[in-house]
């Protein structure tokens, strides 16, 4: 059995860059910072700092394309992907990357109690997408938010109860 699973939570280093593909799907590639804090051997404070690719494709990508911008926290579940080419002078080039399965949006910067200070009305959206297809509205209960107080269990399924020795299938 194998594995590849990421989570990653941080602030967008720039806008989100949207373009289509030929397809009419949306796409959207930015990166994130995420730091992390330790003590060194002289139990002095260290930060160190990570910057991660992500990619999104379909409605992940239009929700981050209209909601995210530079500075925005989001955490992003994914998997990792690694791309090569090799350039006109025959140097091979490599690019890790995060490809967004699910997405929670941060709290919106300067806003104390949640995301949208001003709720999202689906009458205010765009007739047309960028591909000229007509565009879907997206209801603002489908928009997910991290609370600024909330802890991360919202995120991952609810523990139902205790397991059952009967049930593990070994």
């Amino acid at each position: 059995m194998n594995l590849n699973k990421v989570f990653v939570l941080g602030n967008l280093t720039r806008d989100p860059e949207r373009k289509a593909l030929p397809s009419g799907q949306t796409v959207v590639n930015f990166s994130v910072a995420s730091n992390r804090f330790f003590l060194d051997q002289n139990k002095q404070r260290q930060q160190e700092t990570e910057f991660h690719n992500i990619t999104a494709y379909g409605k992940p990508a239009e929700i981050i394309a209209q909601y995210l911008k530079k500075g925005s926290l989001v955490l992003i579940e994914g998997r990792l992907r690694t791309r090569n080419w090799q350039d006109q002078a025959g140097v091979k080039h490599y690019r890790t990357e995060i490809i967004t399965e699910r997405l929670q949006l941060g709290p919106k910067a300067g806003s104390g109690s949640g995301y949208a200070e001003q709720p999202y009305k689906p009458s205010e959206a765009p007739s047309k997408s960028a591909s000229g297809r007509p565009a879907r509205s997206i209801k603002e209960e489908e928009i997910p938010v991290i609370e600024e107080n909330e802890s991360f269990n919202g995120f991952i399924e609810k523990d139902t109860g205790e397991i059952d020795v009967k049930d593990i299938p070994f």
